[in-house]
């Protein structure tokens, strides 16, 4: 199971009270030291306001961040957890993707989503459509952003969202295309999307024993499908305050993950004290756990 960290960005309130420039710099120190202690994979949230409560304090945005990653970085894959699709064109999200993939030297992830927050959508003057609509919604997108990387000009015409003869060059670097995650926890929609779409499907917060059952619900819908169940892979975005605190607990939970055959696992150690001590005994748990870091 390859582990990696989401990257602070302020979402959850780590840089609270925090000069901007002091908050950036340790970003940038935390990325750099995760890349030199193995770890996997950088994320971040594709987010506007704090949470739980929008208040006024630092959230830098997702692609930003991840543009400046790409620079300060060599080896970590890099993506989100996950874009709400509903903030982008979905040509214009391909785009952007495809750039950081050259940016980085093909390392990025495309992971997407339908989004929830609904505070974040009204402030920024995106209304908020119901879920069938989202889903819908992200639905035209795949559709686009498969076509938008994939060879020659994109066309499609769908109730949310059309492409006619986009152009999108460079396309990224990564063959036979850039890696696209769905992430949500939806057991119908959501996993049909991945199992049409997606190299992976990404859960949120799920226990081990959950995932567990739902890997073989969707590995049958694969073949059901057609498609080689072998060729989606399954990662979690970990609850917050499982791997909050250093010792056994966090050992077990972290191992607990790995013996179900889940290929990912995405956890937020710094979300209470974005140092590098923190994250260096988050790896040294990872290790404990029989988990191999690069």
């Amino acid at each position: 199971m390859q582990v990696g960290l989401m990257a602070p960005q302020g979402w959850k309130g780590e840089y609270d009270g925090w000069d901007p420039a002091d908050a950036w710099a340790r970003t940038i120190e935390l990325a750099k030291q995760a890349e030199a202690l193995g770890f996997e994979a950088l994320w971040v949230f594709d987010h506007f306001h704090t949470v739980p409560r929008p208040t006024d304090e630092i959230t830098f945005e997702s692609f930003s961040v991840l543009a400046a990653l790409a620079m300060a970085t060599e080896r970590v894959r890099l993506g989100h957890m996950v874009i709400c699709t509903g903030f982008r064109n979905p040509a214009l999200t391909a785009k952007m993707a495809s750039t950081i993939d050259v940016i980085s030297r093909g390392r990025f992830e495309l992971g997407i989503g339908a989004g929830w927050k609904e505070e974040e959508w009204r402030a920024y003057g995106y209304g908020f459509p119901t879920i069938g609509e989202r889903m819908g919604a992200l639905g035209d997108s795949l559709e686009i952003i498969r076509a938008m990387l994939a060879p020659g000009r994109a066309s499609y015409d769908g109730r949310f969202s059309h492409v006619r003869g986009a152009i999108n060059v460079p396309k990224g670097i990564q063959e036979p295309r850039i890696p696209i995650i769905v992430g949500g926890n939806g057991e119908r929609v959501t996993s049909g999307y991945a199992i049409r779409y997606a190299d992976e499907l990404n859960y949120v917060f799920l226990s081990a024993s959950e995932i567990a059952a739902r890997m073989v619900s969707v590995r049958a819908r694969c073949e059901a499908a057609g498609r080689d169940p072998a060729t989606l892979r399954f990662s979690l975005y970990s609850r917050d305050e499982e791997v909050r605190e250093p010792g056994q607990a966090r050992v077990d939970a972290l191992a607990g993950f790995a013996a179900i055959g889940l290929d990912r696992i995405v956890c937020f150690p710094t979300r209470w004290s974005p140092t590098t001590d923190v994250q260096a005994s988050f790896a040294e748990d990872c290790r404990a756990a029989g988990l191999t870091l690069v």
